[in-house]
């Protein structure tokens, strides 16, 4: 349960980094590439065995890296037209309620556990997440030509997790979660530098204040990913984990924007609240 809880605080703790990005006037897109190299950096370092680059390249792991950091910087830039074209309650919508693929995923090929007390918390749980993402008294308002890229975010942020948790169950061996994830950081580094030389040929450079951000947000960024595997490798069943780690991360991400930034809550907002709680406790107690 530790790395759970280590998985929504740093998880949470990317939501602050970023709402600071526009205080400081950062270039988001700027500051993602040099998160990935940081969070890149950060694994090796914590990896304890032997880098071998043809260890590596050989392992049963390599192309799920290189599928996922790829999948890592192209959901990010969906992610970010999402929230201007559609708004941020409509991005973090889609991004969290991804979380049942990863659950419908985990009952089907590994016959996960699904009593009526859990379905419950899960259903709870999309409620939840529902209500809590909003930040607009009329709700979410989406025409039909713009669910092009609300249904992509939600794609892409349940196949991260998909993919995520197939390897670790079937690839990954224990103690090399830390170059696994560092090489997936790799992997969205190289497509992320693709972006860097991009701009600077439109004039848009790389700034100090890019990098230091860059730096604040990959160490978080790396263990919140590292967190995740290690409570799935530690038996954490997804249908468990995903929505408990997604409900959290809500809960908690909505506590830190009223207390840090003063962001004033909706009725709805107070009830999604009440319903992650219960989502959590009906989840925890049908894993019990």
């Amino acid at each position: 349960m530790i790395w759970l809880v280590l998985s929504v605080l740093t998880s949470s703790l990317l939501y602050v980094i970023f709402k600071y990005f526009k205080v400081f006037e950062v270039n988001t897109l700027h500051a993602i590439v040099i998160n990935y190299l940081v969070a890149a950096v950060t694994g090796l370092l914590v990896f304890q065995g032997e880098i071998s680059v043809t260890k590596i390249v050989n392992g049963n792991w390599f192309w799920f890296s290189i599928i996922l950091g790829a999948l890592f910087i192209t959901v990010f830039n969906i992610l970010a037209l999402t929230s201007q074209k559609n708004g941020l309650s409509v991005a973090a919508v889609a991004s969290k309620m991804s979380l049942i693929i990863p659950v419908v995923f985990g009952i089907w090929a590994y016959s996960e556990s699904l009593g009526w007390l859990k379905m419950a918390g899960i259903v709870i749980a999309l409620a939840s997440v529902y209500l809590a993402s909003l930040k607009s008294k009329d709700g979410l308002t989406i025409h039909k030509k713009e669910l092009l890229l609300p249904a992509l975010l939600f794609l892409g942020s349940g196949t991260i997790d998909t993919i995520i948790k197939y390897a670790e169950k079937n690839f990954v061996p224990d103690g090399d979660d830390p170059i696994f994830s560092a090489v997936c950081f790799v992997a969205a580094f190289g497509l992320g530098l693709l972006i860097l030389v991009y701009e600077a040929f439109n004039g848009r450079r790389l700034q100090l204040k890019s990098v230091v951000a860059g730096i604040a947000l990959g160490i978080p960024n790396y263990f919140s990913i590292h967190f995740l595997i290690k409570a799935l490798k530690n038996g954490m069943e997804s249908s468990v984990f995903f929505p408990i780690n997604h409900v959290g991360t809500v809960l908690f991400t909505t506590l830190l924007g009223y207390l840090l930034f003063k962001e004033r809550l909706l009725v709805k907002n107070y009830w999604g609240i009440a319903l992650a709680v219960l989502a959590i406790i009906c989840i925890a107690f049908a894993k019990a």
